[in-house]
C-alpha cells in the first residue's frame, strides 16, 4: 500500500507534457528518430501547434511496459560549455571567418548571441517574429540527414552552413555560420518582395539593407566548408572533456580501513 501511495505521488509530480528534448533524455535516441516514432504512432504523442508533445503518464506507462530503464536527463551543450566561453568563441570566430556565427542546440535555439551579424540580419531581427522563423530554419538544418556542411539559402536569402557538435553518440548542438551573399546578389525587387512576405516584414526594410551582407569568393567558401567539421570536432572535445570533469569524483577515494575524518 505504501508503495502504491509513493507511485501515485511520483506520477503526480511528473509534468503533464514532455518535450522532445525530455524524451531524448529518457530513451537516448536522436530527435529525428523520436519524430519518426511519433509520426508512426510508436510513441504516445500529440501535436501542440507545430510541435510534438508527449503526455507524461502515457509515456512512462509505455516505458514501463517495455521494461525501459529511465536515464537521468542528458546534459545539453549549454550545460557542458559555459555561456561566456561559447560567446567569446562565437565573437572571435565571427571576426576571423568574416561571417556571422552562432551556436545553437539541436532544436535550433541559439545558445549565444550572433557573432559578427551582417546589417541585413540585424535589421530584419529588429522586427517581431523574425527570430522565430530563423530558429525554425535552423531546426530544419539540424534535422537534415546530410552530415557534411553545405551552403543553404535562408529565409533572408543569404547563405548559411552548419557543423554538428556531438558528445559520444549524442548530437548536442550546431555551429552555424552565415550572412553570406550568393553569387546572384543583390536579388531582384520581386525576390525581395517574396522574402519580405515570407518573413512578414516590410519590403522597404529589407531593400534598405539588402547590400549589407558578408562576401567570400568561391575559394574562400570551399575552404570554410572544409574547416567547419574541424570546428565542430573542437567544440565536441571541449564538451566531452567538461562532461568527464563533471562526472569525476570530487576527491580521491578513502583508503580501505581508513576513516575519512582522519
Amino acid at each position: 500500500m505504501q508503495e502504491m501511495h509513493q507511485s501515485a505521488g511520483d506520477a503526480a509530480a511528473r509534468p503533464t507534457l514532455l518535450t522532445t528534448r525530455d524524451v531524448q533524455g529518457l530513451i537516448k535516441v536522436d530527435k529525428s528518430t523520436i519524430y519518426r516514432m511519433a509520426e508512426a504512432g510508436r510513441l504516445p504523442a500529440i501535436k501542440v501547434g507545430r510541435q510534438w508533445r508527449f503526455p507524461a503518464d502515457r509515456l512512462y506507462d509505455w516505458l514501463d511496459h517495455r521494461g525501459a530503464q529511465l536515464a537521468p536527463p542528458a546534459a545539453g551543450l549549454g550545460d557542458l560549455i559555459t555561456s561566456d566561453s561559447m560567446q567569446a568563441l562565437t565573437s572571435l570566430l565571427g571576426e576571423l571567418l568574416g561571417l556571422m556565427v552562432v551556436v545553437t542546440d539541436m532544436a535550433g535555439r541559439p545558445l549565444t548571441d550572433v557573432g559578427n551579424p551582417c546589417g541585413l540580419f540585424a535589421a530584419a531581427h529588429s522586427h517581431p517574429g523574425v527570430l522565430e522563423r530563423c530558429i525554425s530554419g535552423w531546426r530544419d538544418m539540424a534535422d537534415d540527414p546530410d552530415l557534411e556542411p553545405q551552403w543553404r539559402a535562408t529565409p533572408l536569402g543569404f547563405l548559411c552552413a552548419r557543423t554538428l557538435v556531438r558528445v559520444g553518440a549524442q548530437l548536442k548542438g550546431m555551429v552555424m555560420v552565415g550572412g553570406l551573399a550568393p553569387e546572384d546578389w543583390p536579388p531582384a525587387p520581386a525576390e525581395v518582395e517574396r522574402l519580405a512576405a515570407g518573413l512578414e516584414v516590410p519590403a522597404d526594410l529589407l531593400s534598405a539593407h539588402i547590400g549589407e551582407v558578408h562576401r567570400l569568393n568561391r575559394e574562400e567558401q570551399d575552404r570554410l566548408l572544409r574547416l567547419l567539421p574541424r570546428l565542430g570536432a573542437f567544440l565536441s572535445r571541449l564538451a566531452a572533456d567538461s562532461e568527464l570533469v563533471t562526472r569525476a569524483p570530487s576527491g580521491p577515494p578513502d583508503e580501505p580501513g581508513r576513516r575519512s575524518d582522519q
